[in-house]
């Protein structure tokens, strides 16, 4: 227990480090004055030509315009950005970082089929997909129709829009996939996505390995906040992340997914499959990966189903990413959804295909009187990057059902209906490797609790303020972690939205919302994961957060 006070004080020491940082981000200090780098520059106002030509003249070439951030990508000599820093225009500089893909009985784990019988199914509303391409698919279809509810498509990488890696097709099938190749008297299982009716924005982000760039996910984001109207895109599903850098306040990628909340989106993000990483002696805690770490987003953890089609049984799946975020603090994730080994849409000849068979499905799975020759339209993954659409869905039902809502008022709503029942703690045995993993559901693991898009739908209160994630706090003098009160958001303002009726009584153990110590219910049980996140021990690791993955994609589900 002392071991959890000691890393109390030692996290919000490196919070307090890295809370005045200078405009140039710390990946960016040591670079040979002879490179060439390719960076991201935000500046207090969207850059004009005479501010890219400034860029030009220091040996710089612009390669993308990102408004949306009041920034610019461009490649230029490493020796130009000390110059850079001095300009008073330009608010910070980070390298053009590398972004990831974050890798069925879902759509009843969280009460979607009950949705579908009353007909909320996402009809009219548009989902931005930003992720490796969707390849056309039969259960993407309008039904009895050969068009298409790809109602857009577009690259931001060398190529077209199709799907190479089977990630992006993946998603869209949770989405919207409405199950047309899996429906009839002979099939004893049908795959149905959240909302099966929605439109579906295609924005290619990611190659065949499912890799990509921060500023092709921001140029992504730019053309669905300028698409909006066009396709009703009322929801961008982010299935994706990197390591936390810097304050969420100055990376590029938590800029660009807040102008598109502030533009009425709702952004639901990926917490990240690194809830096992013990490199940091952390058991996971603080592993959350942007933009996930943004208080604005929905950041989505991920749930085992177990095999069933009932809730009670479900679990945290260890690999899910815990919070509070690195540097921050901002408790996260807010809410899970099933992840572990859902079964989506098949992307044809793609790379996981052909890299991992055995996350094929038997045709015998759910055909009847089938062979075990495998399915050519269905596949299973795992991860957080699989919960993300669970939620993303269910935003859209919301939106089909009161079109007025806003970004912060599905946040809330979702929030506030999860699930909060759950067991102490849970054992998960990894079955490739057989190591097992203690997994504690406390605020930092699974938020506001499990997804029930039932109760979403049928809950009318309306949130009148912002719904940002709260910051965690340490009190030195209580030795407690507790929840810092926000004027700005709505949570402990009204009875309504009470930080205890949010997150569950259980979480909160005093007026001052403590979530950690003595007096909270989470303090002296707890003798795995939390108890080292609060340490004094210095350790240069955790100013190099770029060691943290922030992609397994041989994650295939576990025990």
């Amino acid at each position: 227990m002392k071991s959890l006070f000691r890393f109390l004080t030692f996290m919000f020491t490196v919070g307090l480090a890295f809370a005045n940082p200078s405009k140039l981000s710390k990946d960016l200090t040591r670079k040979d004055p002879t490179a060439l780098v390719n960076a991201i520059v935000q500046f207090k106002q969207v850059p004009s030509e005479l501010q890219h030509q400034k860029v030009k003249d220091k040996g710089g070439v612009l390669r993308s315009k990102l408004d949306v951030i009041k920034g610019a990508q461009y490649s230029l000599p490493a020796s130009a950005l000390e110059t850079l820093m001095g300009d008073p225009d330009v608010v910070y500089i980070t390298p053009d970082r590398p972004v990831a893909a974050s890798l069925n009985y879902g759509e009843p784990a969280v009460n979607g089929n009950i949705s579908l019988q009353y007909g909320w199914d996402g009809t009219g509303v548009g989902i931005a997909v930003i992720d490796s391409g969707i390849t056309d698919h039969p259960d993407l279809k309008v039904p009895k129709s050969s068009k298409s509810r790809i109602v857009y498509r577009q690259s931001f990488i060398p190529g077209g829009t199709d799907d190479a890696f089977e990630h992006g097709t993946h998603i869209a099938g949770i989405l919207a996939g409405n199950g047309a190749n899996s429906s009839g008297p002979q099939y004893t299982a049908t795959f149905k996505g959240i909302a099966p009716n929605a439109r579906l924005i295609n924005l290619r982000v990611l190659d065949e390995n499912g890799q990509g760039q921060d500023s092709t996910v921001i140029q992504a984001i730019q053309e669905a906040i300028s698409l909006k109207d066009t396709y009703n895109i009322r929801v961008i599903n982010l299935s994706l992340g990197r390591p936390v850098f810097e304050s969420y306040t100055l990376d590029p990628l938590c800029q660009a997914v807040e102008a598109a909340w502030q533009a009425g989106i709702v952004v639901v993000v990926a917490a990240g499959n690194n809830g096992r990483d013990d490199s940091l002696g952390t058991n996971g805690y603080a592993t959350i990966t942007a933009p996930g770490n943004d208080p604005y987003v929905i950041t989505v953890g991920a749930m085992k189903t177990m095999g069933t089609a009932t809730r009670g049984d479900d679990l945290i799946a260890s690999y899910s990413s815990k919070g509070p975020s690195f540097i921050d603090h901002i408790v996260k994730p807010d809410i899970v959804a099933p992840g572990n080994r859902i079964i989506s849409l098949l992307a044809d000849r793609s790379q996981l295909e052909q890299g991992y068979a055995e996350n094929l499905v038997a045709l015998s799975y759910y055909t009847v009187g089938s062979s075990s020759n495998s399915s050519t339209s269905y596949y299973k993954l795992s991860g957080t990057s699989m919960a993300t659409p669970m939620v993303s869905g269910a935003a859209a039902l919301l939106l089909q059902q009161n079109p007025s809502l806003t970004p912060d008022q599905v946040k809330a709503r979702l929030m506030k209906a999860a699930s909060k029942n759950f067991p102490a703690s849970s054992i998960a045995t990894d079955p490739a490797t057989g190591v097992s993993y203690t997994s504690q559901y406390d605020i930092f693991t699974i938020g506001a609790g499990y997804l029930d898009t039932w109760a979403a739908l049928n809950n009318t209160d309306l949130a009148s303020g912002s719904a940002l994630s709260p910051t965690a706090m340490y009190d030195s003098e209580t030795g407690t972690v507790y929840v810092l009160s926000d004027s700005s958001a709505i949570w402990g303002i009204s009875p309504v939205w009470e930080y205890s009726i949010i997150w569950g009584n259980s979480v909160f153990a005093t007026k001052r919302s403590a979530v950690w110590g003595n007096s909270a219910p989470w303090g002296n049980s707890t003798t795995e994961g939390f108890n080292t996140i609060w340490a004094t021990k210095r350790s240069a690791v955790w100013g190099n957060s770029s060691s943290a993955e922030s992609l397994k994609v041989t994650i295939r589900g576990e025990n």
